[in-house]
C-alpha cells in the first residue's frame, strides 16, 4: 500500500498536497489515545467542554481563507459556496454548543427519577467529500460536547481540508480528544473494526451496510446518513415559477453533488409543458467553469469516476427514450453542462440510483397517487419535496422519506437530519439528534 495520499485538483488533476496514509497500527494508536483522553474529557462538565470547543473554533477565523481555497481546490466547489460552508461552520459553533448542552442536560421526572446523557466513549467519524467541512462538523461537534473523543476519517478525496480543520482545533483541545487519520475505504474499515464505541458516517448505502455488518460483533452505536434519490412532486395548483426555480437550484447545487439534491421530478400533466419550459429557461442562466471565475454556478465534477457515472446515467436515459431539452449525454471531464431531460421512466438508472450531477430529470403524472407510488418506488428515502396547495399535505404525509419539504427544501428548521428506508440509520441534528451521541442512564431514587 502506498503510504502517501495525494490530493488532486479536479480541474487539471494537479497535486494540491499530500498526507500520510494511516496504517492499521496508526488506527489502533489513534483509538487508544482517544480512549485515554476520554477519561479526563468526559469528567469535564458540558459547559467546560463547550467553552474549550468554542475557543478552538474561534481559531478557525485565522485560516478561513485557506479552508475556503482548499475546499475549492480539492473538490471543485466555487469560491462563493466554499465560503458559505466555512463561515457556516465557524459562525454556528457557539449556537450549536449551547443547543447540544441543552439536549444532554439531565432530566428529572416528577417521580424523582433522573435521566442522564452520558458519554459513549470514542466516536469514529467517517465523513464525505461533497461538504468536507460541514458534514464532518455535523457529526464531531455533538460527539465532543457530549464528552466523547473523536477519531475522524475524512474522504480520501478531500484530506487537506480535514487536516487543517483538526490541526487548528487542536491548538486548543487537549491531546487525544480529536484526531484525524487518512486513507481510503480500507482505513475506514480498520477504524470500524477497532475498539471504538460508535460510528458516525455519511456516505453510500452500500458502505453503510458494510459498516453495520462489521459493527455487529461489538454492537457499536451507529448514526448513518446514506444518501438519497430525492423526488419532487409538482401539483396542478403549484406556483410554477417558484417550483421551477427550486427544481433547477436543487438539481444544480454543488454541481448536483448533494445528498438532498432533487433527482426525480413528477409534474401534473396539466401544467407539465409550462413547467418544463420555465425549467429550461432558468437552467440556461447557469454558467459552468473553474471555481475562481466570477459568476460561475456549476464547477467541475469531483473526479473522472464520478463524471463517468453521470455520463453512464445520461446515456442510459437517452437509450431508454428520454428527451434532452437542454444539454446532451456527451461531456468531456471535468464538467457536466446544465442538462434537462423529460420523459423520465422508472426503468432508467437515474430513477433508481443517485446521479450526483447537474441534471434535471422530469416526467408527468395523471393522478396524485400515481406520483406518490413512483416517488416511493426506490429503496432510498432521505428527502422529498412537494409544491402545491390543496393536496400538498396529503402528498407529504404519504411520501416515504425522512424529511419532506412543502413548497421548499427538506431538512429546514430545527428538526433532525434523518433518512428513511435505506437512506439512514439513526439521525443527527436538533435536540433529539444530539442525544444519539450519548448513553442514556436512568437513575431511580
Amino acid at each position: 500500500m502506498n503510504n502517501i495520499l495525494i490530493s488532486r485538483n479536479p480541474l487539471d488533476e494537479q497535486e494540491v498536497g499530500s498526507v500520510k496514509v494511516a496504517s492499521n497500527d496508526d488506527v489502533v494508536t489513534a483509538v487508544n489515545d482517544a480512549k485515554q483522553a476520554q477519561i479526563a474529557w468526559g469528567k469535564l462538565t458540558s459547559e467546560q467542554r463547550a467553552q474549550l470547543i468554542i475557543e478552538a473554533f474561534s481559531r478557525l477565523n485565522r485560516v478561513q481563507e485557506q479552508l475556503v481555497n482548499l475546499i475549492s481546490e480539492e473538490m471543485g466547489k466555487d469560491h462563493r459556496r466554499a465560503t458559505y460552508e466555512v463561515m457556516g461552520v465557524i459562525q454556528s459553533a457557539s449556537y450549536l454548543c449551547r443547543e447540544i448542552m441543552q439536549a444532554i442536560a439531565p432530566v428529572k421526572k416528577p417521580s424523582g427519577t433522573k435521566i442522564y446523557y452520558r458519554p459513549l466513549g470514542v466516536v469514529g467519524v467517517i465523513s464525505p467529500w461533497n461538504y468536507p467541512l460541514a458534514m464532518a462538523n455535523n457529526l464531531l461537534l455533538p460527539a465532543l460536547v457530549a464528552g466523547n473523543t473523536v477519531v475522524l476519517k475524512p474522504s480520501e478525496i478531500t484530506p487537506l481540508v480535514a487536516d487543517m480543520f483538526v490541526r487548528t482545533l487542536n491548538e486548543v483541545l487537549p491531546n487525544g480528544v480529536l484526531s484525524v487519520i487518512h486513507g481510503d475505504g480500507e482505513v475506514g474499515k480498520a477504524l470500524v473494526a477497532s475498539n471504538i464505541n460508535m460510528v458516525a458516517f455519511t456516505g453510500s448505502a452500500a458502505a453503510g451496510k458494510h459498516i453495520m455488518a462489521s459493527s455487529a460483533n461489538k454492537l457499536h452505536r451507529l448514526v448513518m446518513e446514506l444518501g438519497g434519490n430525492d423526488p419532487m412532486i409538482v401539483l396542478a395548483d403549484a406556483d410554477i415559477n417558484k417550483a421551477a426555480r427550486f427544481a433547477v437550484a436543487s438539481s444544480f447545487e454543488n454541481a448536483g453533488q448533494m445528498c438532498t439534491s432533487t433527482e426525480r421530478i413528477y409534474v401534473d400533466e396539466r401544467i407539465h409543458n409550462t413547467f418544463v419550459e420555465r425549467v429550461v429557461e432558468i437552467a440556461k442562466q447557469y454558467s459552468v467553469g473553474p471555481w475562481d471565475q466570477p459568476r460561475v454556478n456549476i464547477g467541475p465534477i469531483v473526479n473522472k469516476k464520478q463524471h463517468q457515472q453521470i455520463i453512464h446515467h445520461l446515456k442510459d436515459a437517452k437509450e431508454k427514450g428520454a428527451r434532452f431539452l437542454l444539454g446532451s449525454d456527451d461531456y468531456l471531464p471535468p464538467y457536466i453542462q446544465p442538462t434537462v431531460i423529460d420523459g423520465l421512466t422508472d426503468e432508467m438508472l437515474m430513477a433508481k440510483e443517485e446521479t450526483f450531477g447537474p441534471v434535471v430529470a422530469i416526467d408527468s403524472f395523471s393522478n396524485i397517487d400515481e406520483a406518490i407510488m413512483r416517488a416511493n418506488k426506490v429503496p432510498l428515502g432521505l428527502g422529498a419535496v412537494v409544491f402545491g396547495e390543496s393536496n400538498a399535505a396529503y402528498v407529504a404525509e404519504n411520501i416515504e422519506a425522512g424529511m419532506v419539504g412543502i413548497n421548499g427544501g427538506p431538512g429546514a428548521g430545527d428538526g433532525p437530519w434523518v433518512g428513511a428506508k435505506e437512506s439512514g440509520f439513526g439521525y443527527h441534528g436538533s435536540l433529539e439528534g444530539h442525544r444519539q451521541f450519548t448513553q442514556v442512564q436512568v437513575i431511580s431514587a
